[in-house]
C-alpha cells in the first residue's frame, strides 16, 4: 500500500485561507512536510518555478523541513509526494501560498541633501550627522534615480553616521551604495558597523599588489572582486545570508568573487558611512562620492540587485533615413542630421498610391528596409556622417543599425558604423568576407597598429535580398565588456573584455572606416535605423532596436 499523503505547513508562508499575502521576496520560508505513514524514507517536492528535489527523512517516518527563498512575488505552490522504503509514492499534496514584493530597506540615506547641510536625511531609519569633510550636492550617476550624491574628502572629518546600528547583522542583511572613488591605491570604506576592535562588517575597496578590488568583509571572512577605477561609478552590494551562512559581493549588479562562510558576532555599535573602526580609532576613510546608501534586513535577490545597479540608457540620436534635404538626413528628435556623401542617396518605397495586386499597370516598388525609406550606398564614395562624435567611447554606449549588403560575395571588408580617434577608429562594425562574419572591432588604444579586440557573428552576405540584419553593439564600461548582437542575439564568440575604453573625438560614420590618412571599407548596400545611446543596453532591450521606434527600456 502506498504511503498516506503528507501534510504541509509553514510559519512564514501560511495558506491564503490564513493570510492572503505574505512578506515576501527575499525572506526564507520553512515548510514542514509529514506523512502519517511510519515507513516514509523521503519526500519529493517541487516549488512552482523551482527549485525541486528529494529530501531524505532523518529517520524512518520522520517529518522534514524544506527551506525556500522566494525570488519573485505572486501566487506560489509546493507539491509534495511521500516515498516509502519500497519506493512507493503517495498521492500528491499541493500547498498554495502568496508572496508579496520584497519589503523596503530598514535604513536608507539618499545623500541628495542640499549643499551646506550638516546631516543626511533618512528616508527610513535615523538621520545621519555629517562631518565637516562631507560636501552635499555632488553629481549623481547618470541613468539612475539618484539626483545628487555626497563627496567625502578622505579626512578624519569625512564621514556620516546615525550614531546607532542600522540592523542586527547576526541575521540576514544587505548593504548597498553608489560609489565613485577619487583614488584606488589605498584601503577605503564605503560603509561599516562598529564593534570592539574591528568593524563587524565593512563594504569598500582594498589595495593589493595585484591591484585594488572591491571587498565585503564580516569579521575575518572577506569576499573580493571587481576592479575599482578612479573617477568611475560603481554600484556595490554586500549580502550576508544567515540561512546559508555565506557572504556575497555584487558589483554593478553582478555577483563577483567567491562567496565565503562568515560568522558575525554581536555588533551593536553605530553604522558608519565613509570609515571603519579598529582598536586605535577610525581608519580607511573614503575619498570620493557616495550616494543612495541602503540597508535591508533580508536577502536582496539577484533580479533586485540588477535593478538597483541599473543605469538606463539615454538616446543620443535616431536616424531613419526617410528623407534628405540639402544633402542631410534629419534626426528623429530634431537633433543634428547625418550628412550624405556623393555616393549616398535616400531610397523611398511605394507611396501606396496604387496596389500591384489590384492594378496590373501599377509597378512593383520594393519596400524600404524599415518604414518608408532607407540609405543606399554605392560602395565607392557613399557614406553618411555626423558633424562630430555621437557616443562617448570612453563610457558605456549602445549602437543599433539595420544593414543589407548588396553583394553575395563582397570583395573586401565593408564597414557599417565607425567613429574615429586621432590615429584609428574607436570602433568599427564591419562585414569580413574572408570569414563570412559581422565583426565588432575595438582597438585598445588610439594608436596605429594598436592591439584590437574583435568579436564576430557568422552570417552569409545578403546579396541584395531580404530585409537585412539588425546589428547592435554594446560597450559596458562598468563590466569592461563588449558585445556584438545579430538580429537581437549574442553569444560567447561575440563577447569580449575591454578593460579601458578611450575617448574618440571623430565624427560618427555610416558606411566607411578610417584608413591611414583617409577613408576605406566603403559599404555597398542599404542602411537604416541608426540608433545611438549613452549607457549599456541589457540583453532583453536589444530586440527593440531597428524597428522605427524607440525601445522600451523597462
Amino acid at each position: 500500500m502506498s504511503p498516506d499523503k503528507p501534510t504541509v505547513g509553514s510559519p512564514e508562508y501560511p495558506t491564503p485561507d490564513e493570510q492572503f499575502w505574505v512578506d515576501g521576496v527575499g525572506v526564507y520560508g520553512h515548510f514542514t512536510v509529514d506523512s502519517p505513514s511510519d515507513d516514509v524514507v523521503s519526500y519529493r517536492y517541487e516549488f512552482l518555478g523551482g527549485p525541486y528535489g528529494t529530501v531524505s527523512a532523518p529517520r524512518l517516518g520522520a517529518a522534514v523541513t524544506i527551506p525556500y527563498l522566494p525570488l519573485t512575488s505572486g501566487p506560489k505552490s509546493l507539491t509534495v509526494h511521500a516515498v516509502d522504503r519500497s519506493g512507493r509514492s503517495s498521492a500528491q499534496t499541493q500547498y498554495d501560498f502568496n508572496v508579496k514584493s520584497g519589503r523596503a530597506p530598514v535604513a536608507r540615506w539618499k545623500l541628495d541633501d542640499p549643499a551646506g547641510s550638516g546631516s543626511a536625511a533618512a528616508e527610513t531609519g535615523t538621520a545621519a550627522r555629517a562631518g565637516t569633510g562631507v560636501t552635499f550636492g555632488g553629481p549623481a550617476p547618470s541613468g539612475t534615480t539618484a539626483t545628487a550624491t555626497a563627496a567625502l574628502d578622505g579626512s578624519a572629518h569625512g564621514f556620516l553616521t546615525p550614531d546607532a546600528p542600522a540592523t542586527d547583522i547576526r541575521e540576514t542583511f544587505a548593504v548597498s551604495a553608489w560609489v565613485r572613488p577619487a583614488e584606488t591605491d589605498r584601503n577605503m570604506t564605503v560603509a561599516s558597523q562598529d564593534a570592539d576592535g574591528e568593524p563587524e562588517f565593512a563594504l569598500g575597496l582594498r589595495s593589493r599588489d595585484s591591484g585594488s578590488a572591491w571587498t565585503f568583509s564580516i569579521g575575518d571572512a572577506r569576499v573580493s572582486g571587481g576592479a575599482p577605477e578612479t573617477g568611475e561609478w560603481a554600484h556595490l552590494l554586500g549580502l550576508y545570508d544567515a540561512e546559508t551562512g555565506l557572504a556575497h559581493l555584487y558589483v554593478n549588479g553582478h555577483e563577483t568573487g567567491t562567496a565565503v562562510r562568515a560568522t558575525p558576532d554581536d555588533a551593536s555599535g553605530a553604522f558608519q558611512i565613509g570609515r571603519a573602526r579598529d582598536t586605535t580609532g577610525y581608519r580607511d576613510r573614503w575619498h570620493g562620492d557616495i550616494g543612495d546608501v541602503r540597508v535591508h534586513d533580508r536577502v536582496v535577490v539577484p533580479n533586485e540587485v540588477a535593478e538597483l545597479a541599473l543605469r538606463k540608457a539615454k538616446s543620443l540620436g535616431h536616424w531613419s533615413f526617410e528623407t534628405a534635404t540639402d544633402g542631410a538626413s534629419p534626426e528623429q528628435s530634431d537633433g543634428p542630421p547625418l550628412r550624405l556623401g556623393t555616393g549616398a542617396s535616400i531610397y523611398r518605397g511605394s507611396d501606396g498610391s496604387c496596389i500591384p495586386e489590384l492594378d496590373p499597370d501599377c509597378p512593383y516598388v520594393p519596400p524600404a528596409l524599415v518604414g518608408d525609406g532607407h540609405l543606399t550606398l554605392d560602395g565607392e564614395t557613399g557614406y553618411a556622417a555626423a558633424d562630430g562624435p555621437v557616443v562617448d567611447t570612453a563610457d558605456s554606449f549602445t549602437l543599433g543599425v539595420v544593414v543589407r549588403l548588396a553583394d553575395a560575395e563582397p570583395a573586401h571588408p565593408m564597414t557599417a558604423l565607425s567613429q574615429a580617434g586621432e590615429h584609428t577608429d574607436a570602433f568599427r562594425v564591419r562585414y569580413e568576407p574572408s570569414t563570412h562574419a559581422w565583426q565588432l572591432v575595438m582597438p585598445e588604444k588610439d594608436e596605429a597598429g594598436a592591439p584590437e579586440r574583435v568579436v564576430s557573428q557568422i552570417e552569409a552576405a545578403d546579396g541584395g535580398e531580404g530585409q537585412g540584419h539588425r546589428l547592435a553593439v554594446v560597450y559596458d564600461d562598468a563590466t569592461d565588456t563588449i558585445k556584438l548582437y545579430l538580429d537581437g542575439y549574442t553569444n560567447a564568440q561575440a563577447t569580449a573584455t575591454l578593460p579601458d575604453g578611450w575617448h574618440s573625438a571623430g565624427a560618427l560614420q555610416v558606411g566607411r572606416a578610417k584608413a591611414g590618412d583617409g577613408w576605406g571599407e566603403y559599404l555597398h548596400g542599404d542602411v537604416d535605423e541608426v540608433q545611438a545611446y549613452s549607457g549599456a543596453f541589457r540583453d532583453r532591450d536589444i530586440l527593440g532596436l531597428g524597428w522605427g521606434t524607440e525601445p522600451c527600456l523597462c
